[in-house]
């Protein structure tokens, strides 16, 4: 596994996944879920930094533009909808790249998992059952049950 935290830049013709979801006021759930896939050959592109430069006014911009940037060159992505906050970015991003598995030119495979404790739990699943046009998206309950979905295609794929 290689590791690759914003803003750091990384260019690859590796199997990829970005982890899109809640950064502020939420868990570090990054951190539990590096742990789980520690052992795929994979590389896993993180936005939550380290240390975030609050205070430096372009700090937003060069997140969103890597986010925006990291999420389109991935292979996969993974989207987890944490307790402590709305995920208001997430929510955008899940719809964005939710819309966009019924494109079969720019399709990934997308990876969706919510804390039970997230307060709009049932927003994105109805959402995901109104718009899921493959069968096989199915919403996770827990990070290692998450893992081990990725886990388990990213064998699928190289089995193939």
């Amino acid at each position: 596994m290689k590791y690759i935290e914003a803003p750091e830049r990384y260019y690859t013709g590796e199997v990829s996944i970005f982890l899109s979801g809640g950064i502020t006021d939420c868990p570090d759930w990054q951190h539990e879920i590096v742990k789980l896939l520690k052992d795929l050959d994979i590389v896993i592109f993180n936005p939550r930094r380290t240390y975030f430069p609050i205070e430096d006014p372009d700090a937003a911009f060069e997140q969103i533009k890597w986010e925006f940037e990291f999420l389109d060159r991935v292979d996969m992505i993974l989207f987890w909808f944490s307790r402590g906050s709305l995920n208001p970015i997430v929510l955008f991003e899940y719809g964005k790249w939710l819309m966009n598995t019924r494109n079969k030119r720019n399709y990934k495979p997308i990876f969706v998992g919510i804390d039970p404790e997230y307060e709009r739990k049932r927003d994105v699943e109805i959402q995901t059952e109104l718009e899921n046009v493959f069968y096989y998206l199915r919403i996770k309950q827990s990070l290692e049950d998450l893992a081990n979905q990725i886990i388990k295609e990213f064998k699928d794929k190289k089995n193939d």
